[in-house]
């Protein structure tokens, strides 16, 4: 007898001890198909006689057009009383070259957090994780943050480096210090993700929900004047801090969100004749990058509506952001769009969407003299273009799990002016493709 109960003691220990132990999942997503793109581009050169006329086509087999593949692992670990830990890792694949795991790109960390939650008071995390505004957009985007162009909010392009006039930019992002720039170019609407974060999340109550986040990287090195013939500082202070705020409310078939978040990068600076060398404000975070600008303060807003009716989602988005120069606000970088758009399932497995938006890009150069601590010889003044978009897509869904797909996105760009009493440069450009998803 008294054998039979130490071993139900023991069974009951090691149940406990099992209990406690954390739950690991392994997801992901697979998403594969065709893709291909058009674009025309007039004056690409940008001079003050002359025009010219570009035409570029591009068709591949390629990958992530409707989603990102990846691969993650999260779990979380019952701590008792309402308390529990949580951890994620995902990481960013390639499935169609020859290092499917991607370790050496800026976005290929997509998340990696750890965080405690509390039932019915909400969570904390700390790592890299996504900011309130893409988390936001995740929410209230008809297209479902697709890769593909067509989308002024979340803006990208899937499977083509664009001709000049939506790709400018190159892989650092919209600078102010170029004329070749357009609005619609990859993650230009605001930032994706952020390393070293403390995100804050609470519950629902009364239909009210709050996110924050803050970000804090700082390095302080005395800093020293360099001898003759150099200028400026070999160290210093290099400061990054963020902070977010969101708001959603919820009412029935309605869904309100607001969000504000703001970057700010502090570095070692160049002297030239004693006087600041202006900077060129990155909006940061290009192509969904956890990199910032230089010297800059990112002020990024985004508010957006959703309805639900039945047979129908109707959506209603708008997002600001402006790029300053933190030693010459003068200096700047400020996109602007609107949207619109509606998602239904036509039928129990045939789901649609289209949206379609506009917005304004403004590149502004600080001229000489305009401020003591300037020093830029360009002078032009302000630059602005006007950017529309829309897009069609449908999933054809086969199970849960797998569907097929097709997404047609069209954008352009009118008013550009890359040189001083230039002819103006437009273009037109479309994304299209084809493929096949499965997650797991």
């Amino acid at each position: 007898m008294k054998k039979s109960l130490f071993a139900l003691a023991a069974i009951g220990a090691v149940a406990g001890t099992a209990q406690a132990q954390s739950s690991v999942t392994v997801y992901g997503i697979m998403d594969l198909g065709y893709i291909g793109s058009n674009s025309t581009t007039a004056n690409n050169a940008g001079t003050a006689t002359g025009s010219t006329l570009t035409k570029s086509t591009q068709s591949q087999f390629s990958d992530s057009a409707e989603s990102t593949s990846r691969l993650g692992f999260k779990g979380s670990e019952d701590l008792g009383g309402g308390l529990s830990a949580f951890f994620t890792i995902e990481t960013a694949i390639a499935p169609d070259t020859q290092n499917a795991i991607q370790t050496n790109v800026s976005t290929a960390n997509r998340q990696s957090f750890v965080g405690l939650k509390k039932a019915g008071v909400g969570q904390f995390a700390f790592g890299t994780q996504y900011t309130t505004i893409h988390n936001a957009v995740a929410a209230t985007d008809p297209g479902m943050q697709n890769n593909m162009m067509g989308n002024v909010i979340y803006d990208k392009v899937a499977g083509s480096t664009a001709a000049n006039g939506s790709y400018l930019g190159g892989p650092t992002g919209t600078s102010a210090a170029t004329w070749q720039y357009s609005g619609q170019q990859n993650n230009t609407s605001y930032s994706v993700r952020a390393n070293n974060m403390l995100t804050l999340s609470s519950d629902t109550f009364s239909g009210f929900q709050g996110n924050a986040f803050v970000q804090l990287s700082d390095t302080n090195t005395n800093s020293a004047t360099v001898g003759a013939g150099s200028s400026g500082y070999t160290s210093g202070t290099t400061n990054n801090s963020a902070f977010g705020l969101g708001a959603n409310y919820t009412w029935q078939k309605l869904l309100v969100t607001a969000n504000i978040q703001q970057f700010t990068n502090k570095s070692a600076y160049a002297l030239t004749g004693n006087t600041y060398t202006a900077g060129t404000p990155i909006q940061g975070g290009f192509g969904g990058s956890s990199i910032g600008g230089t010297n800059d303060k990112d002020n990024q807003q985004y508010y957006a509506a959703t309805y639900d009716f039945g047979i129908l989602k109707a959506y209603l988005q708008y997002i600001n952001r402006k790029t300053l120069d933190i030693n010459n606000p003068s200096n700047y970088v400020a996109r602007t769009a609107q949207q619109v758009g509606v998602r239904s399932f036509v039928t129990p497995t045939v789901e649609a969407w289209a949206s379609a938006g506009m917005g304004r890009l403004t590149v502004s150069s600080a001229a000489t003299g305009s401020n003591y601590l300037v020093y830029n010889s360009a002078g032009y003044g302000s630059n602005v273009a006007n950017f529309g978009a829309f897009q069609l897509g449908s999933n054809y869904w086969l199970s849960k799990r797998t569907n097929l797909y097709a997404i047609f996105g069209q954008q352009h760009t009118s008013n550009q002016s890359w040189a001083q009493n230039g002819n103006p440069t437009s273009y037109n450009e479309n994304n299209y493709a084809v493929g096949v998803r499965h997650t797991f």
